[in-house]
């Protein structure tokens, strides 16, 4: 714990059961789940404007809720299904087919996101705050931890009895002095991502002209032939909720760290630069995208992963390829391994391995839980995984169902007053199980009308 600020002097801002550290969609289900009974007080931190993190500043797509191939099973359930049907009230999203590889997409509007996102919590009795950022922890009781956050108004205590780090980098922990390992230690790291929208793009010529597979081959010969400067041969552009739009997941930043000041603010520029240099590409090169331009980037660079806490469990590829579910998961994931890194030849690629038999495996507990925590759980992308595992274990169902899994946790462990690494997950997954979260292979091909989401979602 570091001590840059003298504590004595900061007003105590507010007294919480429960605060979770991070709005992104872990975080933001996190907070749901611990505040759905009532029992306990939750304060939920976002350090931006809005919450959702990835899933509104980035991206428009949720994957992770249907396993990949041509026979999805739907694998997720409970909070997260809240929040696709608020969406579909509005005509917000659609099924997207696996496209690229991933399985099935939950598409939608990341503007509408954000006020589903606001609306699920605001109805919650949550403490919710924004613009709002952790800068210090530290203990001044021994049974609480006191959070040193500042915003426009200055510098805040928060003192709480339990505490979810969401943060996407492992802040919390870090500043507590839980162990972890820094993406880049010993793989290479993800690569980063600028996404962009762009408008006024005539989906049908684009079919008609080879579609997707017409894309790539120009991607390709455009790398090939230095007529463009893409920093990738290939790269995906799909159809949004808003027509005549698409967003793109294409730019790619390779050998940044994101925890360097220095290194993340050239990753912005290097990332606005790409895209751009893709804007000219795909107007010069793809028919369909003569008349189109960027009409957004992503609110920030995407980050795929900088700390990941080491766990009273430490999820393994071994474990994501031998398929198993152990009595300890309190959730499922049939992601393939999806790792976005340098190639041999310089290049940026993004490496497949899919799980095989029934293609879905569970995520223990022990995951979600610093190596000996008594207080303290993480969730979303700083979870505790080795970089194969998680190149797999990151998608936002995911993240959402570990949020839900930690959100419940945190009340078991204020009714039983115990630890983080003691709780009882047989009664865990019974409680998880009761909101809605698949914790076993299903037997048949996902239906959408059974799982309380509408068939129309099809689009």
């Amino acid at each position: 714990m570091s001590d840059i600020l003298n504590h004595r002097h900061i007003p105590l801002l507010a007294e919480t059961d429960v605060l979770v550290i991070g709005a992104g969609s872990a975080g933001c289900v996190a907070a749901l789940a611990a505040a759905a009974q009532g029992q306990y007080s939750v304060m939920l931190v976002e350090r931006y404007g809005f919450a959702g993190g990835t899933s509104t500043q980035m991206l428009d797509t949720f994957y992770g809720f249907f396993t990949p191939g041509t026979s999805p099973k739907k694998i997720v359930g409970g909070v997260p299904d809240l929040v696709v049907k608020e969406l579909d009230k509005t005509g917000d999203i659609f099924l997207r087919p696996n496209t690229y590889g991933a399985g099935t997409g939950v598409n939608y509007n990341p503007e509408r996101l954000k006020l589903v996102w606001d609306k699920l919590i605001t109805e919650t009795n949550i403490n919710y705050l924004l613009h709002t950022t952790l800068v210090d922890v530290t203990r001044e009781e021994k049974e609480i931890i006191t959070c040193i956050f500042w915003n426009k108004s200055g510098f805040y205590k928060v003192k709480a009895l339990r505490v979810i780090d969401a943060s996407g980098d492992a802040d919390f922990c870090a500043l507590s002095g839980y162990r972890f390992e820094r993406a880049g230690e010993k793989e290479p790291a993800q690569s980063m991502t600028t996404t962009f929208r762009m408008c006024n793009v005539d989906q049908q010529k684009f079919e008609k002209a080879g579609g997707n597979k017409m894309m790539k081959e120009r991607m390709t010969d455009a790398f090939d032939n230095k007529t463009h400067l893409l920093s990738r041969k290939e790269g995906s552009a799909h159809e949004m909720c808003q027509p005549g739009c698409i967003s793109t997941v294409a730019v790619k930043v390779s050998d940044m760290n994101a925890l360097k000041v220095e290194e993340l603010t050239k990753a912005e520029i290097e990332g606005r630069k790409q895209a751009f240099e893709y804007e000219r590409f795909f107007r010069d090169k793809v028919p369909g995208y003569e008349n189109s331009k960027i009409i957004g980037l992503s609110h920030q660079i995407g980050v795929r992963e900088t700390r990941r806490v080491y766990g009273e469990h430490r999820l393994t590829k071994e474990e994501c390829l031998n398929g198993e579910i152990p009595d300890s998961s309190v959730l499922l994931c049939g992601a393939p391994i999806e790792d976005h890194r340098k190639g041999k030849d310089g290049q940026d690629e993004t490496y497949w391995e899919y799980i095989p038999g029934a293609g879905i495996y569970g995520v223990p507990y022990g995951t979600l839980v610093p190596a000996g925590s008594s207080m303290t759980w993480v969730v979303g992308r700083c979870f505790s995984a080795t970089h194969d595992a998680h190149a797999s274990c990151r998608s936002m169902a995911q993240t959402m169902s570990m949020g839900q899994a930690a959100g419940l946790a945190v009340i078991q462990s204020l009714n039983a007053d115990c630890d983080a690494k003691d709780i009882d997950v047989a009664l865990l997954r019974n409680e998880l199980l009761r909101f809605g979260q698949v914790l076993e292979v299903p037997e048949s091909i996902a239906d959408t009308s059974r799982n309380g989401w509408k068939n129309n979602l099809i689009r």
